[in-house]
């Protein structure tokens, strides 16, 4: 997904303020998983994000059919929240909102994915 940094910035700012719709909170979620692909290529651990989005990302066993041996699922504002840096991984998993099984599911080494 190709999106200019002045629509993430302006969907961030909404975000920020508590005034983001829907569409913005889709365009943040999938822009941040695509870094987290850029970042760590592969198909071992499938992050997602729903409804917004899912990618495999981080090298190891390709999943291919069935439900994936690593998975991580999380609402949008928790990714987004991690993602950016505003909340740690622990923090995150603690909170119950994030769900990971399997291994490789600890993304803390890879956050956060912007300097925003």
């Amino acid at each position: 997904m190709e999106t200019s940094d002045t629509a993430f910035q302006q969907a961030l700012q909404h975000y920020d303020d508590g005034t983001a719709e829907r569409a913005e909170l889709k365009l943040l979620t999938k822009v941040l998983l695509n870094r987290l692909v850029a970042k760590a290529p592969g198909h071992a651990v499938e992050v997602r994000v729903p409804p917004y989005g899912a990618v495999q990302c981080i090298e190891g066993p390709r999943h291919t059919r069935g439900t994936p041996g690593a998975v991580i699922e999380m609402p949008p504002e928790l990714w987004i929240e991690v993602a950016l840096g505003r909340t740690s991984w622990a923090d995150a998993r603690m909170s119950g909102k994030l769900r990971a099984s399997g291994e490789r599911t600890d993304l803390t080494a890879l956050l956060p994915l912007t300097n925003s």
